[in-house]
């Protein structure tokens, strides 16, 4: 005897099957009806507007001016120049007369065969003295502080110009997560809203549970990286409040300022004049001076004087004058020659030593030169590739919902690709842009690059 299913039953098994099938066809429908209201175009990273270019070029300069004013390098930097200009007043100032004025009293007594004599004495000295001739020793005792001088001013040029240089990666590094976490933002955002749909869709349909599972797990993930970045962001703040203190942070772009590197026969060219190059060279040429004044100072020495003595007391008062001139011959000095061969020594060792220098920095303009040219196509080639992702992620979308030829895993996957290939445009263009900063710090420097920055935007890493 065959088992025959009830009337009732079967009526209401076959409702029961057919609300399944509502659920699984509708699923992706009620997925998309939820989440149709996403951002859909990748975050933008050079709007093509003249005033946001004007408006960063203004923060960053306020930025630049706020980090050097605070700066404790740059006001040490500033003193020692004024320190080098007060020594070369100093040894400008060796040739002049000098004048020397002495006075003295005194009181004496005597008791001599039982008599008592007491008298008093007030003598002034007046002395003038100056070099005659030195064989050109002071003259290159100043020009050795000259020399001194130019290399402390171009120091504290080369320190305005670090402290200008490590704002401006400080405050791009702040900006850079800051993308970072507007794209990871709306990618936990779009998991979110797909994981809401996907409760819904499982509620009715239990085979449906490994899709959520997935999309869960995709979801914290994403939360994961957005928590990284928004760290990254506060790191990078606490490197740039140490420079500009509790000033505003820049809202404007300013990546927009630092688009393609300068051609590299230019940039090389603007290296071999950069103040830490000419601050080497300074130092050479000081060295050079101190060498020139060794020599001079064992040649004979030319001077003339002229001092008199007043004498007033109780033997009466009277007058001394005198004035000449004197000459002083080194004879025999053992130490000379060592110390003239140092000197020159040390010269020719800061001249080797400048040449070198500019050597290893025409080295790094090349080598950034090439980091710049290949991040920036980087950029390109990944706004292209995020452009075909991007329609790949919309058709996939389109097909999952409407056709039901894909399935959620592979919705998942297209929107990872489409985040994710937004970071990788994110971190190649900023790579670019620290090389180009890093460019304009070895050449005519931070300051002059941000005034001189071109627009608008290259439309190629738009």
């Amino acid at each position: 005897m065959k088992y025959r299913t009830p009337p009732r039953l079967q009526a209401w098994g076959l409702r029961a099957a057919a609300a399944l099938l509502a659920a699984a066809l509708a699923g992706p429908a009620a997925a998309a009806d939820a989440c149709g209201t996403e951002e859909e175009q990748p975050v933008e990273l050079l709007p093509a507007d003249a005033q946001a270019a004007a408006a960063a070029r203004r923060e960053l300069q306020a930025l630049l001016a706020q980090a050097e004013a605070r700066s404790a390098a740059v006001g040490a930097a500033r003193l020692l120049a004024e320190a080098a200009q007060s020594d070369l007043e100093e040894a400008r100032a060796a040739p002049l007369p000098r004048a020397t004025l002495s006075s003295s009293a005194l009181a004496n007594g005597q008791r001599v065969a039982g008599l008592q004599r007491n008298g008093s004495q007030a003598r002034a000295d007046l002395n003038v003295s100056a070099p005659l001739w030195d064989a050109g020793y002071s003259a290159a005792l100043a020009d050795w502080r000259a020399r001194l001088l130019d290399a402390a001013r171009l120091g504290e040029l080369d320190t305005r110009e670090q402290v200008a240089l490590q704002t401006l990666s400080s405050a791009l590094e702040q900006q850079r997560y800051g993308l970072q976490a507007r794209v990871y933002e709306r990618y936990t955002a779009r998991m979110g809203c797909l994981v809401g749909a996907l409760e819904q869709i499982v509620a009715a349909d239990r085979g449906r549970a490994s899709e959520l599972l997935q999309a869960r797990n995709t979801q914290r993930q994403a939360e994961l990286a957005l928590a990284q970045a928004r760290s990254q962001q506060r790191q990078a703040e606490i490197r740039l409040r140490r420079f500009i203190g509790d000033a505003s942070l820049p809202t404007a772009p300013l990546q927009l300022l630092l688009q393609q590197p300068p051609p590299l026969q230019r940039a090389l060219d603007e290296a071999a004049r950069a103040s830490a190059v000419a601050q080497l060279t300074a130092q050479a040429e000081a060295q050079r001076e101190l060498t020139r004044a060794l020599r001079a100072q064992r040649q004979p020495q030319w001077s003339w004087s002229v001092g008199g003595t007043q004498l007033a007391g109780s033997g009466g008062a009277s007058t001394v004058w005198s004035g000449g001139i004197s000459v002083s011959v080194p004879l025999l000095d053992p130490t000379a020659q060592p110390a003239i061969r140092a000197s020159a020594q040390r010269g020719e060792a800061a001249v080797a030593q400048r040449d070198e220098a500019l050597s290893q920095r025409l080295e790094r303009v090349a080598g950034l030169h090439e980091q710049a040219d290949a991040a920036f196509e980087r950029a390109l080639r990944s706004a292209e590739v995020l452009q075909v992702s991007q329609r790949l992620r919309q058709a996939t979308r389109l097909q999952w919902q409407q056709l039901g030829r894909r399935s959620l895993f592979d919705v998942i996957s297209t929107e990872g690709d489409f985040h994710n290939l937004q970071v990788t445009r994110i971190n190649a263009l900023l790579d670019a842009q620290q090389a180009t900063a890093l460019l304009w710090s070895l050449g005519t420097g931070v300051a002059a690059g941000v005034e001189a920055s071109a627009l608008p935007a290259p439309p190629a890493v738009r």
